[in-house]
């Protein structure tokens, strides 16, 4: 167990402007920080990693106030989500391990990975219906965590390096995206096998994958600027070239009304998609070089971290 460290940021600027009836409400964190991956939790507080200043950050909306978790000397996070009890999961590349923070006493408890499973560049969780963490590293690794137990199992990736974005379905059925060998694995969580899914494109370079209500798996292509879906059960797929001269796909987020959400570094901008009239909708940064890395949302809300100008920035749309 880590102990904790606060730091108490006065509150940030709030700048908000409407389009297309989504409210766009920016927030600023502290300077340096770096926000990479973020997670809205219950409580409405929103988590997200102070990737340059080896911290979790946590900001509350309703005052634009932020404080800091110190995650320990070395500490480098890249990932974080929201678990059991509204809990943050961090995945630490530099610590190489996988951190806990409590969400009422902000104590951190820390899962290092095996010694001998070397330098994972551990990169992003999810939970399965079981309620087992499944995570994924650079270096070409993915593993389990069963927090209960604190029982940890890490195992190469079929191809080696590339494990970046992971995802659950609604029921529960993991999903990953590898970067640098262009696939999308789903892992058997009973039998800890990966099946390698090849997207229609080569050498997309697949980033993060994100699953709508119907399961139906959502693809970011980093390399060709494109946006893709998979169906698993007639096992299609279809993709989508977003728009603009030079688009780069980076981050993917499906809401609750099954509108797909994602980042793109060539437009400096978070774009909607509409699956059924197969448009898009663009909200440009008025930050330049925000470089929006992930995308998470809740119940009428996504939330994206500009690591390029340390912002958090909410999108608000009517919820059904």
């Amino acid at each position: 167990m880590v102990r904790s460290t606060l730091i108490w940021i006065a509150a940030a600027l709030i700048v908000t402007s409407v389009r297309a009836e989504v409210a766009v409400t920016s927030f600023s964190v502290p300077a340096g920080a770096h926000p990479h991956d973020v997670a809205p939790a219950p409580d409405g507080a929103v988590w997200y990693t102070a990737q340059h200043q080896g911290a979790l950050g946590r900001l509350d909306p309703a005052t634009g106030q932020t404080r800091h978790i110190s995650l320990g000397a070395g500490s480098r996070p890249h990932g974080v989500i929201v678990g059991p009890g509204g809990n943050a999961w961090v995945t630490d590349s530099g610590l190489n391990a996988i951190l806990r923070v409590h969400a009422d006493t902000l104590k951190v408890t820390r899962f290092p990975l095996p010694a001998e499973s070397g330098y994972a560049n551990l990169n992003t969780a999810t939970f399965d219906d079981l309620g087992v963490l499944w995570f994924t590293g650079q270096s070409g690794i993915y593993g389990r965590l069963d927090p209960a137990t604190g029982t940890m199992k890490v195992f190469p990736a079929p191809r080696g390096r590339g494990p970046y974005g992971i995802a659950a379905t609604p029921s529960g059925v993991v999903y990953y995206a590898s970067l640098a060998a262009s696939y999308v694995g789903r892992v058997d969580t009973r039998s800890d096998r990966v099946q390698v899914i090849e997207p229609p494109t080569p050498d997309q370079g697949a980033r993060r994958v994100w699953a709508d209500s119907r399961g139906r798996v959502w693809v970011s292509e980093w390399n060709t600027g494109r946006l893709s879906v998979h169906d698993p059960a007639p096992a299609t797929w279809k993709t989508w070239k977003l728009p603009g001269t030079r688009p780069l796909t980076y981050a993917v987020y499906v809401d609750e009304k099954d509108k797909v959400w994602v980042s793109d570094f060539g437009a400096n901008a978070v774009l909607r998609f509409d699956p059924e009239s197969e448009t898009f909708t663009s909200f440009p940064s008025p930050r330049k070089g925000a470089r929006v890395r992930q995308l998470l949302g809740r119940s009428g809300e996504v939330w994206a971290p500009e690591s390029g100008t340390d912002t958090l920035v909410r999108y608000r749309f009517a919820s059904p």
